[in-house]
């Protein structure tokens, strides 16, 4: 089960993959500002996970207005990340739980994922510009998307 609406995130500084080179990406650097919605994933280059950060991406505006910066976080590395992104056209900023720390604190671990290893389990959480979650779902199952009309809901109210 995921962290419970009401509790305060656990900050995190993950990776991602920029023109630039690699880039830390801090969740309490948006405290104060905006609002942020995490999408933890299983894993870049599987069908899914691809149609939904491609899906994310097309409605980045949506996010946008409401003031809200979008976060996909996976096992995978940085360098996967990026070449996936490109493959697939995907816009949303990429984060790398290689180690699985995040996905442990948010307590949405998915073991043994298809017999290759321990992942990320598919999951959403919106994170208010105070810190404290107001929206927390993980998926019956990795072939399950979030509820995005509640994630925008969850922004919005």
């Amino acid at each position: 089960m995921p962290i419970k609406v009401g509790s305060k995130a656990p900050d995190f500084t993950l990776k991602t993959k920029t023109a630039e080179g690699l880039k830390d990406i801090r969740l309490s650097d948006n405290f104060g500002k905006k609002q942020t919605v995490l999408l933890f994933f299983p894993l870049a280059f599987t069908g899914v996970c691809t149609q939904e950060m491609c899906d994310i991406s097309a409605g980045m505006g949506n996010y946008a207005s409401l003031n809200a910066e979008v976060y996909g976080i996976s096992v995978d590395s940085p360098f996967a990340q990026e070449a996936w992104a490109k493959q697939n056209h995907i816009t949303a900023t990429l984060l790398s739980d290689l180690n699985k720390t995040t996905a442990k604190a948010y307590e949405v671990v998915f073991p043994n994922l298809a017999g290759v290893g321990d992942t990320a389990a598919r999951a959403a959480f919106v994170i208010g510009k105070d810190g404290l979650v107001k929206y927390a779902e993980q998926t019956s199952a990795p072939t399950v998307l979030p509820d995005f009309k509640a994630i925008q809901a969850a922004l919005a109210g």
